[in-house]
Formats: C-alpha cells, structure tokens, sequence
C-alpha cells in the first residue's frame, strides 16, 4: 500500500525517544529515501553527521527502514487484496504463514484476532487463476474476499504526508534534487540478473551503497548506479519507507471500505487522496469500490477524520471501519528480525 508500511506497526521493536529531529529526518527520507546525509543535513540545518547518527539509531531500533521497490504502477504486477475471516485465536498463524510467501507484498491483523487482510501480487503471464488457486486452505478460515485493484489515486512514494513536520518549503530542495537526478549519458542495457540484484539488495536496505552492491555481483559500481538512476527515471523504481508507527505517535490506523457510485468514484477517490491522514487510496473490484488506509495519532483523531472530512464528500455512501491492530510484513518482500 509507504506506502503500505506506513499502515501499522510491526511487534518487537526497541523502546527509543522520537524527537522533532528524528520526525524532520524522517520526513526528508519519505521524499528520497537515497537523499545523502549531507543534502539531509542542508535542509535541517544540522551537521551531515547528526543525520547519520539519528539514521543509524533509527534503523538498529527497528523503527524505520528505506527499502527499493518496484513501483506498483509500472512492475506489471496482477494486484489483489484478500480479507480473510478466521476463527477466534486463528488470526496471527494465519498471518504469518502467508507473510512467509513470496506472492504476498503486505500481511496486517484487523479488527482483533479474527480478520487478515494481505496483497497479493503476481505476474500477468501467470495469470489471475493462478494467483488466487494458491490461497491457503484451513478450517480456521471462515470467509474469503478478493478485491482486485484498478486503479491507485495515492499510495507508493506518495503517501507520507501524515508525517508533516517540516514546511513544503524546507524540503523541496530534496524533491528538486530527486526530480533533476542527471541522466545516465549511455543508459544501461536492461539485464535481468542486475535488476534481480538490485531490487534484492535494495529491497532489504534501500540505502545500501552502490560499492556493496557491486562487490556482491559481477557489475561494476558505475554500472549499478546508473542503472538504478535509469530505473528510478523509467519510474521502474522508488524508495519507501517502513516505520513502526506507535513509535512516532500515530497509534491509531484503520482500513476504510466505501461503495460509492461510479459517477462519484473518480472525485471521491482524488479527494481522500489529498487528506494527509490517507496513506493509500485504491479503486477496487467487490462489495465496496474503494479502499483507502488511514493513519492518525490517536481514536479521537480518527473519530474526527471520519465525521469531519469523510462525511463531508458526496457521493459516499457507505463506509467499513476495519482498524490495524498489526502490521506483520510491510512494504519489503524481504523480511528481516526485529530487535
């Protein structure tokens, strides 16, 4: 969905003290997750090593994580939600079995013990039969709905606007920068084992350098940064953040599920869109035509964004509260131990 990490919290990570400038840097990474510490340390008027530092705390805590992915506008990925329906006490090994699975871009924990919803990607050439013929099979799961994903109003790198600290002003440096990155001059000819090597290193550190990617494959250190400055420009590629959210003070993230009428759906999606708390918005197949991800500091906040903006747009005419007890896998497929 960071950004589908943004939705939740993640379990067994180290109790820190966030501050003002551990949110400031965290802003300026949701705006470019590769942005080097000494641009980070212009905007926030710090020492290029205070960056680091905080960074470093962050990332050993097990509170924030960069991570490069394949943009799921452009990776030709069949995308699927599932909401499954378990019995009392079922829900979280139903969960981590299917965060353990490749096809599975995110797993969460609603409502309690007894509802999962997760992604589902797969590949075209696949097709979709294949995909959703390998859904688990148990007892301990009552009910299965599949919605498919038609189209996404926000969500990906541009969904981090609930952790607005700093002024549009202060980081639009960054943006500017991630925007007029310099073209490779002899773009890379696509190869399929550097791509797999890179979105594999990536997708465990979106920060990891460009010399360490290298020593691990048979590409030079040139060869590798420009082919992920070639992927980012296809828009091929981007950098997401996973954040453990009660860390940060938002301790109250829901799913919403709105039917509206097709004539509506366009509007209603684009104004959700806007609202800081949503981090992702999706038009969908099923019961309810959109889905959308909200996160808030706390019940109250919730409350009030559900009356105040939600029930102010026309056109919706019902809406489903699911609310994120747990996040188990974010936005990486590839999973690492938390503190």
């Amino acid at each position: 969905m960071r950004r589908f990490s943004t939705f939740a919290s993640v379990s067994l990570v180290e109790t820190i003290t966030i501050d003002d400038l551990d949110r400031q840097l965290t802003q300026c990474l949701g705006v470019d997750g590769r942005a080097s510490f000494s641009a980070i340390a212009d905007v926030l008027g710090v020492s290029d090593q205070t960056v680091a530092r905080r960074y470093r705390r962050l990332r050993s805590a097990g509170v924030l994580r960069v991570v490069g992915l394949k943009y799921p506008k452009s990776a030709g990925y069949v995308n699927w939600f599932l909401r499954l329906q378990c019995i009392p006490g079922s829900g979280e090994a139903i969960a981590t079995a299917l965060a353990k699975r490749s096809d599975t871009a995110w797993v969460q924990l609603l409502s309690g013990d007894t509802e999962v919803l997760c992604s589902l990607r797969g590949d075209p050439a696949d097709g979709t039969e294949s995909l959703l013929t390998r859904l688990p099979r148990s007892s301990r799961i009552v009910a299965v709905t599949a919605y498919s994903r038609l189209h996404m109003f926000t969500g990906g790198p541009d969904a981090l606007d609930f952790m607005d600290v700093l002024p549009a002003a202060r980081v639009e440096p960054l943006r500017v920068a991630a925007r007029t990155r310099p073209r490779p001059a002899e773009p890379e000819e696509a190869s399929s084992d550097l791509d797999a090597a890179l979105f594999s290193a990536l997708a465990l550190d979106g920060r990891t350098p460009y010399a360490d990617i290298a020593a691990a494959s048979t590409y030079s250190e040139t060869t590798v940064r420009r082919r992920v400055d070639q992927l980012r420009e296809l828009g091929l590629l981007y950098f997401d953040l996973e954040l453990d959210m009660p860390s940060f003070g938002f301790r109250s993230a829901a799913w919403l599920w709105l039917s509206v009428p097709p004539s509506h759906l366009a509007d209603v999606g684009s104004a959700l869109a806007k609202f800081p708390e949503v981090a992702y918005v999706t038009a969908t197949t099923g019961p309810a035509n959109l889905a959308a991800c909200a996160v808030c500091r706390d019940e109250e906040s919730l409350y009030e964004f559900l009356t105040a903006k939600v029930g102010a747009l026309p056109g919706v005419e019902r809406v489903e509260t699911a609310p994120i007890i747990r996040t188990v896998k974010q936005a990486s497929p590839i999973m690492v131990p938390r503190p």
